[in-house]
């Protein structure tokens, strides 16, 4: 008994226990909800309350949160980055307007229950974390206000943030009296006339003015703006074409491209034929991961695929999400890219983008602490506001060095982006080095906050979920006079609510909710964050 009572005390025996035990609970899925890592702090609050209960002087040594937070917020930057400034052009103003003002109005609500009720401000800040289910916020609140009340005040609002969006979300149609079919409908004509739909015609050489010319003589894609995919000549195999491939009478092409552009190459060529073209094997279809230095951050139009490797790029993923290749969408490390080519160009195609899983695998960790060394340095610089010097601190000058970076991708000769699954690792493995001496600290103080503010604390909690929710669909619906299902992906992207999310997805067969989620999350990451360390600040 007295071994084991020796074993209760010592700091890494306490660590992984709580990792594994919050770990444990988090996994545990009640009706297809989970707490899953956030379970964690749980876990260590509880401990810290018996540890205290039973009068035993305990904590973790300050340097495992600390590198916990760093690596934590330096991945989070990570995840942001490639996405956080194209989001502005590629969606426009609305939809990130719409995620700031679930934030903001978080924000605003939180400061004003502190004022009017006399609550600790830096409680306010934990519990505006916990209600927006905003780990990363809570990362920011505790490095700036040094407070254990951030840490309780986010366990006291996190279980109704999760639970709370979820019916918000799954009523939302009801409450606000939308049609659900005629918002789907509504989304995807806005979507056709925007995105023309891609389509693709088999057109037989008639013209005569085009015999024997190469599609680069004819300017085929800059007359037309369709491409040609697939070409058949008579008694002779389909193949890909290049910029050299002679098109002469009789030949059968397969043309890509929207209505108005293959009208326009049907004019230059001949006429529609319904002759079929068989699949030769001559091309392939294929996945690659971009692995090559070379070809980080470069533009689609910078490679040149179709003219020197028959090639088209027509998927690309990233972080998990699937991106519409545009000439100048950039190429990142770690990039899943789905690629046509001729047959014979596939190994030159392969050793273009690399394709090496083993090398993605083989993550240098020189730019991470490169990284957060630049951040760390970033943080520490007083900037001059009137009569006041305002420094970003650990978690800004990290967060602004990794979102920098990653959005760069290859800077002073290094690879700065970490790829999907090393990402992933470490942003664990900081959360829950992060999340355990916060919990067990917090969970020392939890009876006398309790006992100070009362169980009124679930109640304002509760506010700074809803009063966000309500007054987003509000001015999206009404005044932005954004599509209900856009708004949805946006407020659960606002909110970080994956599980929100997850139930809008379920909701409808538009793909919308997903669209705006991740148009506006990296933003609301972000905003988050500098919300919660101004109040730790006020």
């Amino acid at each position: 008994m007295e071994v084991f009572s020796e074993i209760l005390t010592k700091d890494y025996f306490i660590l992984f226990l709580v990792i594994g035990l919050g770990i444990a609970l988090g996994n545990i899925k009640v009706k297809g909800i989970s707490f899953d890592t956030s379970a964690v702090i749980f876990v260590a609050i509880f401990f810290g309350y018996l540890y205290n209960y039973n009068g035993i002087n305990f904590s973790i040594p300050p340097i495992i949160q600390s590198v916990g937070l760093v690596l934590f917020i330096y991945t989070i930057g990570m995840q942001a980055g490639p996405s956080f400034f194209s989001s502005f052009k590629e969606q426009g103003t609305k939809l990130i307007a719409l995620a700031a003002i679930t934030v903001i109005t978080g924000g605003i609500t939180a400061i004003s229950i502190s004022y009017i009720y006399e609550v600790d401000m830096n409680m306010m800040s934990g519990l505006l974390t916990g209600a927006l289910t905003s780990t990363p916020g809570l990362a920011a609140s505790i490095e700036a206000s040094q407070s254990p009340l951030a840490s309780i005040g986010y366990g006291i609002a996190y279980p109704f943030g999760v639970l709370g969006v979820i019916l918000f979300v799954k009523l939302g149609p009801s409450l606000f009296r939308v049609n659900m079919s005629k918002e789907e409908k509504n989304f995807e004509d806005i979507s056709s006339f925007n995105t023309p739909v891609v389509i693709n015609k088999n057109i037989i050489i008639s013209n005569e003015n085009v015999n024997g010319k190469t599609i680069k003589e004819l300017k085929i894609r800059f007359m037309t703006k369709a491409n040609i995919s697939r070409i058949m000549k008579p008694n002779q195999l389909p193949m890909s074409p290049t910029s050299a491939t002679i098109l002469e009478t009789g030949d059968i092409i397969k043309a890509v491209g929207t209505v108005n552009a293959l009208d326009r190459i049907e004019l230059l060529l001949g006429k529609i034929t319904d002759v079929e073209i068989p699949r030769s094997g001559s091309y392939e279809i294929k996945w690659y991961v971009v692995s090559n230095d070379a070809v980080v951050n470069k533009s689609i139009r910078e490679l040149n695929l179709f003219d020197n490797y028959s090639a088209t790029i027509t998927r690309i993923r990233r972080s998990g999400i699937d991106l519409v290749p545009h000439p100048t969408t950039l190429i990142k490390y770690g990039d899943k890219i789905l690629v046509s080519s001729s047959k014979g160009n596939v190994s030159a195609v392969t050793q273009l983008f690399g394709d090496s899983l083993k090398r993605i695998g083989e993550t240098s960790f020189l730019p991470v602490a490169l990284g957060i060394v630049l951040g760390v340095l970033i943080g520490s610089i007083a900037i001059p506001l009137g009569s006041i010097h305002l420094k970003l601190g650990l978690t800004g000058g990290v967060l602004l060095s990794a979102i920098f970076l990653s959005w760069k991708g290859k800077f002073g000769g290094v690879i700065w982006n970490l790829p999907g699954p090393a990402n992933q690792i470490l942003r664990q493995f900081g959360l829950l080095l992060f999340l355990t001496p916060v919990g067990l600290s917090a969970g020392q103080s939890l009876v006398s906050a309790i006992q100070e503010h009362g169980a009124v604390l679930l109640l304002f909690g509760a506010l700074i979920t809803i009063i966000p929710m309500i007054i987003t669909v509000l001015v999206g619906r009404f005044i932005l006079k954004i599509n209900f299902l856009s708004v949805l992906g946006a407020l659960t992207g606002g909110m970080t609510s994956t599980p929100g999310l997850s139930v809008a997805d379920s909701m409808t067969e538009s793909d919308a909710p997903q669209i705006a989620y991740a148009a506006v999350y990296p933003f609301s990451l972000v905003l988050i964050i500098i919300v919660a360390e101004i109040m730790a600040l006020l």
